[in-house]
């Protein structure tokens, strides 16, 4: 008699959420044994139209009707949808992400009888600083859905340690983030940066400030926008701007109007941003929010200075504060800016820093030293730990 093979089940909102984030944890359901499902919207391009990269994967595919607002009544088709799916494939491990993604998953999975449950909050909604609306909807709704959960993972300090304190799931943990492998970073010649910074249309002869991640009102592009409206004197650097949303439009006009479109390239979503990050001079990083950002650990790991919001996330991976002032943190590898929508500080920082262009590969380095903490080897050996005491239990 053959037996029936093990199943897990990956629940996020968007179906790049997994090529992008979770290739590993993956891996390591497939090494012991499971065979690996996937439930997600493939209907909503994000992180890119990289559905393909789920292709050879061994992965079964599984449509859900998504959607981001908790409000919708389109919810009720997302419930039915996962009862359906759980009850016929009957999993033996469901691993949900992204707020909708971990609300939806843990309700069927409780009507359904299915687990455990493993719920990753990649940022709670609900933070230091947060608008008193986030606090007063997803605050309850997690701290509810909590008893349904019998694994919490954490990825920055901050969130760790509010649901250690506030929530119910038989366990709490942290984890550095998804983990970044240091043997994907290239070490291109000077030939190849040469010839990447022609494939995109940069100047050879300006410093390159790079930012990349969703053109949406989260990450904040536009602060930097306005920080180079008053850095146009500065006629040695240009911004190259990678990513792709709704704010596209909107951000190339802001820059035409403000009469700085000739210092920035608008790049689009790029699956070659690890080579990118080789042509670049400096990483900026302006999110309102983040929970541990992996755009942020990438650059480090490139051996970037880093200019970034002083944001939890950024905060666990930027380390300790050397110095401070009332706009901005000195840090080992380069400068947090307090207020996340002062492009005065953010401007005067990229001054800064552009005074000291010999240092560059110094805050570099420290930044490459620092990511290490944040390796996939790290992450790996404690999801491993973390699959084998939820399954035994």
């Amino acid at each position: 008699m053959i037996s029936a093979a093990k199943k897990a089940l990956l629940v996020t909102t968007v179906s790049g959420f997994v090529p992008q984030f979770e290739m590993n944890n993956v891996r390591i359901l497939q090494n012991m044994g499971f065979e690996v499902h996937y439930a997600a919207n493939y209907n909503t391009p994000s992180y890119g139209n990289d559905n393909h990269r789920l292709d050879g994967t061994g992965i079964i595919r599984h449509q859900i009707d998504f959607v981001r607002s908790p409000f919708k009544t389109a919810n009720l088709r997302v419930y039915r949808q996962l009862c359906s799916l759980m009850e016929k494939e009957s999993f033996q491990l469901v691993h949900c992400h992204t707020p909708m993604g971990g609300v939806m998953a843990r309700l069927a999975a409780h009507a359904t009888h299915t687990g455990p449950v493993i719920y990753t909050a990649h940022g709670f909604h609900f933070f230091k600083g947060a608008k008193p609306v986030n606090w007063l909807c997803y605050y309850p709704m997690e701290r509810f859905l909590s008893r349904y959960t019998d694994q919490q993972i954490c990825i920055n300090h901050e969130d760790y340690q509010r649901a250690k304190k506030d929530f119910h799931a038989r366990y709490t943990d942290y984890i550095p983030g998804v983990g970044i492998d240091p043997s994907r970073i290239p070490h291109p010649t000077r030939e190849d940066i040469k010839k990447k910074k022609a494939e995109l249309g940069l100047p050879s002869d300006k410093i390159i400030l790079l930012s990349s991640g969703e053109l949406i009102k989260r990450k904040n592009h536009e602060t930097i926008l306005k920080a180079l409206n008053q850095l146009k004197d500065e006629t040695n650097i240009h911004y190259l701007l990678c990513g792709q949303g709704k704010l596209d439009a909107y951000l190339r006009e802001m820059a035409e109007k403000m009469g700085i479109s000739h210092m920035i390239t608008f790049a689009g979503y790029r699956e070659d941003i690890l080579e990118i990050l080789q042509a670049a001079d400096l990483f900026l990083f302006p999110s309102y929010q983040e929970g541990l950002p992996m755009a942020l650990l990438e650059a480090m790991a490139s051996g970037l200075p880093i200019i970034c919001s002083d944001i939890r996330g950024s905060q666990d991976l930027m380390g300790e504060i050397l110095a401070q002032d009332s706009s901005m943190s000195i840090c080992s590898g380069g400068i947090m800016i307090k207020k996340a929508d002062d492009a005065y500080a953010y401007s005067q920082a990229i001054h800064h820093l552009l005074e000291h262009p010999d240092k560059f590969e110094e805050l570099g380095q420290k930044n490459v030293d620092r990511s290490e903490l944040f390796c996939s080897d790290v992450v790996k050996e404690k999801m491993e730990g973390i699959y084998r005491r939820i399954l035994a239990g």
